[in-house]
């Protein structure tokens, strides 16, 4: 993987943002990190940029795809203001959440970071909370949002509930398929597990991780077991990988902090996961419906004060 980095960080001792946006996004059937739902015909990216300045990060990192990736370059180029340090890594071959993370290691390098989805919103607050537990702490984490505060339409969606001890530590992620808002303003899964009910507030993630470096060595045994012509920064070596087999960053953390997976043998400090509480909306743009339904709400959120009207503002 490669790319190349602009701007300035201005503040070296901020947390980056790695921005995941080399997905194919088939549900919706375009580009959607370049989705225009902004009060102004912004885009998603360009939302998340904002908020993540304003919260306190530093540089970001886009992961981008071989498709999309010219588009969203020349979106950057042309929109984002200079003052918003940016690095671009290029991920050739769709292997996976953890193979995409694992290519933007040398743009991270030993700092505290976080991942997120390049296709939802997360709010400024949320960030906000993940940047002073990483430069705070030294475990990892997970934002949390309540399940209903995730969805902006009854369309089926996917969405891991978070299961944490009494301490507040990740203990599992379980997938849930086919979650639906009924007319009443319940949450059904259909997807035969149980409680097929889910409440409203159930704790879900939404990709929204904090990460200390001791989860570069994690990332590397994972993706290099299941692809060896792996390079530790995540370059493919050869033409084409021999394998195909999506190694999926959830999945490689819900094994971690299992002790089932890699890292379990590096002490409670190197897997530790915590799960934080975010507060506000985190939405998303997944099927082609749901673009007006979350261009409107956010504008009225903008009516409301609750977010800037435009994204480069103050601490952009």
């Amino acid at each position: 993987m490669g790319g190349l980095t602009a701007g300035d960080d201005g503040a070296s001792g901020r947390p980056v943002l790695v921005m995941l946006a080399a997905g194919m996004a088939k549900r919706y059937g375009g580009c959607k990190p370049l989705a225009p739902v902004g009060l102004h015909g912004e885009a998603v990216i360009d939302l998340n940029a904002g908020d993540a300045r304003r919260a306190g990060f530093g540089r970001i990192v886009l992961v981008l795809g071989p498709a999309s990736g010219p588009a969203i370059t020349y979106h950057v180029d042309r929109v984002w203001p200079a003052s918003v340090p940016v690095s671009l890594a290029r991920q050739a071959f769709p292997l996976g959440t953890a193979h995409a993370v694992l290519g933007t290691r040398s743009f991270v390098g030993e700092k505290p970071f976080a991942v997120i989805n390049a296709d939802d919103i997360y709010g400024v607050p949320a960030l906000a909370r993940l940047v002073e537990h990483l430069t705070s702490e030294t475990d990892h984490a997970l934002v949390s949002y309540q399940l209903r505060d995730t969805v902006v339409s009854t369309d089926p969606l996917t969405r891991g509930t978070c299961q944490a001890d009494a301490g507040g530590w990740l203990r599992a992620l379980v997938e849930r398929r086919k979650v639906t808002l009924q007319s009443d303003g319940r949450f059904l899964a259909d997807d035969g597990l149980e409680p097929k009910e889910l409440p409203g507030d159930t704790g879900v993630s939404m990709n929204l991780w904090g990460f200390s470096p001791a989860i570069w060595p994690v990332l590397e045994e994972a993706v290099r077991k299941a692809h060896p012509d792996v390079d530790p920064d995540g370059t493919v070596v050869g033409p084409t990988p021999a394998s195909d087999t999506e190694v999926l960053l959830p999945e490689i953390v819900g094994a971690m902090v299992a002790g089932s997976g890699p890292g379990a043998g590096e002490g409670p400090a190197g897997r530790r996961v915590r799960v934080i509480a975010g507060s506000g909306r985190c939405i998303g743009v997944t099927h082609a419906g749901d673009l007006p339904v979350v261009r409107t709400e956010l504008a009225e959120m903008v009516g409301r004060g609750l977010r800037a009207e435009s994204p480069w503002g103050a601490g952009s």
